[in-house]
C-alpha cells in the first residue's frame, strides 16, 4: 500500500513538472512571437534601468541639497527618463543620445509652462490649471507631422505638464525641474549607449495620419491635435462642473487614443479600454502584497514595464494592461490605498477614450491612411 501511494505521488510530481515545463515553453514561444530577436525586451530593460538610475540620483542628498522642491526631484527625473526612453526611436548611439537629451528638455519645458501658466489660470476656477494640459494634448497630435522626434517632443511636453500637475509644482520648483531634466538626460542616455546595436527601433504604421477630409484644408496632424485638445477641454469642463477623481487620467486617455484615422482611433479606444479593464483588477488583486512586500511589487512593476515595451508596437491592449497594472501597484507601494482613486483609473480611461473617439469621428474626421501616406510613422506611449 505504501509503495502504491509513493508511486502515485511520483506520477503526480512528474505531471506537475510536465505542466510547468509546457507553460514555460508556451511563455517562451509567446515572447519569441511578440519580440523576435529580443530587441524589444532589451528596450524594456533600458526603460527600467533609465527610471531606476534617474530616481536613485534624484534621491541623493548631495544632488537634492538646496533645492526647495527636492521632494519631487526623484519623481520628476525618473518619469522624464522613462518616457523619453519610450519615445526615442533612432538606430545609432549618437542620434539616440541627441534625441534623449531633447526629449528630456521638452518634458522640462512642459513642466515649466504648467508652473508659469497654472497660477493665472487658477482664477478661472478650480479646474483652471488643467487648461494647460489642453495645449499639451494638442502638441501631442500636431507635432507628429515632424516624424518620430516631433511626436516624442509633443508627447514629452504633455507629460511634463502632467508631472507638474500631479506633483502640484510651483515657481519654487523651477530649479528642481531643471536639475530633474539633466538627471533624466544622463540616466536615459547611459543605458542607450550600452545597449548599442542590440536594439532596433520599431515604427507604428497605425499611428500615421491619414488624409484630411475633403471638407477642410487642415493638415491631418493639426486635426489630430485639435481632436485631442477638444476632448481634453470637455474633460476639464466636466471636472469643473461635477468633479472627477483624477481628471488627468481621462485627459491622458483621450490624448493618446487619437490615431491617424477615425477607424484607427476606434481600434485604439477598444484596445486601451480592454487592457485597462484587465490591468486594473490585476493590480488591485496585488494590493495585499504591496502592503506587506513592496519589494516584490516593484519587481512585478519592472517586469510589467518590459512587457509594455514589447507589446506597444503591435499589441496596444497588452501594453495598456501592463501600464495600468504598473500604475496601480506602484501607487499602492507608495502608500496610496484609496480604492476609489485606484478604481478611477478604469472608469476615467473609459470616459477619456469615449470622448477621444467622439472627437475623432465628428471633428474633422480623418480617413484611413493609404500605403503611400504610411511612411511618416510615429511612436506612442501611455
Amino acid at each position: 500500500m505504501a509503495t502504491w501511494t509513493t508511486f502515485q505521488k511520483g506520477n503526480a510530481m512528474i505531471e506537475d513538472a510536465h505542466t510547468t515545463r509546457n507553460r514555460l515553453n508556451a511563455a517562451v514561444c509567446w515572447l519569441d512571437r511578440v519580440d523576435p530577436g529580443t530587441h524589444r525586451r532589451i528596450k524594456g530593460l533600458r526603460l527600467v534601468t533609465a527610471y531606476g538610475i534617474a530616481a536613485a540620483l534624484g534621491t541623493l542628498h548631495d544632488v537634492a541639497i538646496g533645492l526647495p522642491g527636492s521632494a519631487s526631484l526623484g519623481f520628476l527625473a525618473g518619469n522624464i527618463a522613462l518616457w523619453a526612453s519610450v519615445s526615442e526611436g533612432k538606430t545609432t548611439r549618437a542620434q539616440s543620445s541627441r534625441d534623449l537629451a531633447l526629449l528630456s528638455l521638452a518634458a522640462a519645458l512642459g513642466a515649466l509652462v504648467f508652473v508659469v501658466m497654472s497660477r493665472p489660470l487658477a482664477l478661472a476656477g478650480l479646474a483652471g490649471p488643467e487648461l494647460v494640459l489642453v495645449s499639451g494634448a494638442f502638441l501631442t497630435g500636431y507635432l507628429k507631422r515632424f516624424g518620430v522626434l516631433g511626436a516624442g517632443i509633443g508627447s514629452q511636453v504633455f507629460i511634463g505638464e502632467l508631472l507638474a500637475y500631479g506633483a502640484r509644482l510651483t515657481t519654487a520648483d523651477l530649479r528642481a525641474i531643471s536639475v530633474a531634466a539633466l538627471i533624466a538626460a544622463v540616466a536615459s542616455i547611459v543605458p542607450r549607449v550600452l545597449s548599442g546595436p542590440a536594439e532596433r527601433p520599431v515604427s507604428i504604421a497605425a499611428l500615421s495620419a491619414g488624409p484630411a477630409s475633403d471638407s477642410h484644408r487642415c493638415s491631418p496632424e493639426f486635426c489630430m491635435g485639435l481632436q485631442a485638445s477638444i476632448a481634453a477641454l470637455v474633460i476639464v469642463g466636466l471636472n469643473e462642473s461635477i468633479g472627477l477623481v483624477e481628471s488627468s487620467w481621462a485627459i491622458t486617455a483621450c490624448t493618446y487614443v487619437v490615431a491617424g484615422s477615425a477607424s484607427g482611433t476606434m481600434l485604439r479606444v477598444r484596445r486601451r479600454i480592454v487592457g485597462t479593464l484587465i490591468g486594473v483588477p490585476l493590480g488591485l488583486a496585488c494590493l495585499p502584497v504591496a502592503e506587506h512586500a513592496p519589494l516584490l511589487i516593484w519587481i512585478a512593476a519592472a517586469l510589467a514595464i518590459i512587457v509594455y515595451a514589447m507589446a506597444l508596437p503591435e499589441r496596444y491592449d497588452i501594453a495598456c494592461g501592463a501600464f495600468a497594472f504598473t500604475l496601480i501597484v506602484t501607487l499602492a507601494a507608495s502608500g496610496v490605498h484609496s480604492l476609489a482613486l485606484l478604481v478611477a483609473r478604469a472608469w476615467e480611461t473609459l470616459l477619456g477614450g469615449t470622448l477621444g473617439l467622439a472627437a475623432a469621428m465628428f471633428i474633422f474626421p480623418l480617413r484611413e491612411p493609404s500605403a503611400a501616406s504610411s511612411k511618416g510613422v510615429v511612436d506612442d506611449i501611455d
